[in-house]
């Protein structure tokens, strides 16, 4: 193997660590914060823009993000994740994954993974009766990312969902608007 390829193993295994909170001392796990009682997967199923979301190193200067979700005849889903770097005209950053349900008695709760061996939280802890919108966390306060339908959100809801979001404990001075400037008409 040559320095490349030990290096790029080295980056996955940490990047599966961080994104399981193993890597992350000292952050509580979110144990206090229920996730939804139901999800109708094929409700959830589709294409979800990123409004917010505390900053990650994997996804800095990202824009125009969206998540896309595909159930699966096996009953996981296909994820799709992507967003241009710096601007509309940028890189494309696309990275595809799965998601399942663990645990039927919990639905809320789900496993995404991207690289094999390694799988993380995907707590839906808000959903509204529409599915309109959604509020996904990790397994601690680290990770929080607000979704939505339609690439822009009413700014009454986005401020509810902000101080729930406070409420439950995330820093949400550090949460940073994702310019959706893909999607303007």
């Amino acid at each position: 193997m040559n320095n490349k390829t030990v290096y790029f193993i080295l980056l996955l295994f940490l990047f599966g660590l961080l994104l399981n909170g193993c890597a992350i001392i000292g952050s509580p796990v979110i144990n206090n914060i229920p996730t939804v009682d139901s999800v109708d997967l094929e409700r959830y199923a589709g294409l979800w823009y990123e409004i917010a979301s505390l900053p990650t190193w994997f996804a800095r200067s990202l824009v125009c993000v969206t998540a896309t979700y595909n159930l699966q005849k096996d009953g996981k889903i296909e994820v799709i994740n992507q967003g241009y770097q710096g601007s509309p005209d940028g890189k494309l950053n696309k990275i595809n994954g799965t998601a399942w349900v663990p645990n039927p008695d919990e639905p809320g709760q789900l496993r995404v993974s991207f690289f094999p061996l390694f799988s993380s939280p995907y707590n839906i802890i808000l959903l509204d009766e529409n599915y309109s919108y959604a509020v996904v966390a990790g397994n601690n306060f680290k990770f929080l990312w607000i979704l939505s339908r339609t690439p822009q959100m009413d700014q009454n809801t986005y401020d509810s969902l902000i101080q729930q979001a406070e409420a439950w404990g995330f820093e949400v001075e550090k949460i940073e608007i994702t310019p959706q400037i893909c999607f303007n008409g």
